[in-house]
């Protein structure tokens, strides 16, 4: 699990770095977005994703971004030293978190 952790750090700081529209203060704010990011991912997100599960389904998907990005941008809120410039950065950086992951422990 600390592992898991410190790799979505790593994302999390990467890609605030790559990406303009996202600012990060330091790799203790993305230890501290990461481990917000998870806690919201086990317990908020499966009753988000349930209730607007009819919408996914119409947009074959599509709305996963948007829930993803919505729960950025409320972590944007709750965090300070991490900012995200707009919607469109936060699907875009949901995208990037989710790539990188998906290959990062396709590694380990």
């Amino acid at each position: 699990m600390l592992t898991t952790l410190l790799i979505n750090s790593i994302i999390i700081f990467i890609g605030a770095y790559l990406l303009e529209g996202v600012e990060i203060k330091s790799f203790w704010t993305a230890i501290g977005v990461a481990i917000l990011l998870a806690l919201i991912n086990t317990f908020i997100k499966p009753l988000i994703v349930l209730f607007t599960l009819p919408l996914t389904i119409i947009t074959l998907g599509l709305f996963i971004l948007v829930i993803n990005a919505w729960i950025l941008m409320l972590i944007d809120k709750l965090v300070d030293g991490f900012k995200i410039k707009g919607f469109w950065w936060a699907v875009l950086y949901s995208i990037f978190i989710s790539i990188a992951n998906a290959i990062m422990f396709q590694i380990f």
